[in-house]
């Protein structure tokens, strides 16, 4: 049986792709706005590719217009504090310095279990670098989680994009 991440991973690859059980299951308590926009990813799909090992991305989205890596991250808590754990915060860490070092947006998707409507919610990371493009105009409409005074990286639930306005945003985009 697979780890509760991968199942989660396993979702998110799933309706990112159009999969249409995947896309079916989840609409069956999301709103009609929530709902109109993860049916959109059976017509435009992204090409989804689960990454190997832990190198802070779990997967990559690539679609003629938009590209970028995912972290993937569950709980049934609604805000994660990556100071509990040295790797997620290294993790993080690595994943911010690749991201700044090729021009790409950040994504972590946070899903919180045993919620009715759109579980996912979407963040990325505040960043030093610049970014051009459409990625430049994504990191804009993203929230980006919180870093405490510390330097720890905290995500707040409630305080993400709804994955399903994130995908209402790319089929926007490319109009």
């Amino acid at each position: 049986m697979a780890a509760a991440g991968d199942t989660y991973e396993r979702e998110l690859k799933q309706l990112l792709s159009g999969e249409k059980k995947t896309v079916a299951k989840m609409v069956k308590t999301c709103d009609d706005s929530e709902s109109a926009s993860y049916g959109s990813m059976l017509d435009d799909p992204f090409l989804v590719i689960r990454a190997a090992g832990s190198l802070g991305v779990d997967l990559v989205a690539l679609r003629w217009d938009f590209s970028f890596p995912i972290e993937v991250k569950s709980s049934a808590e609604e805000t994660l504090h990556f100071s509990r754990s040295a790797r997620l915060t290294e993790q993080a860490d690595r994943m911010l310095d690749t991201c700044c070092r090729s021009g790409l947006v950040p994504i972590y998707a946070f899903r919180l279990k045993s919620v009715r409507g759109d579980p996912w919610r979407i963040f990325t990371m505040p960043l030093n670098a610049p970014l051009c493009g459409s990625n430049a105009v994504l990191w804009e409409k993203l929230p980006k989680f919180e870093v405490t005074s510390n330097g720890n990286y905290i995500m707040r639930w409630g305080d993400g994009m709804k994955l399903s306005d994130l995908i209402s945003f790319f089929g926007r985009a490319a109009e």
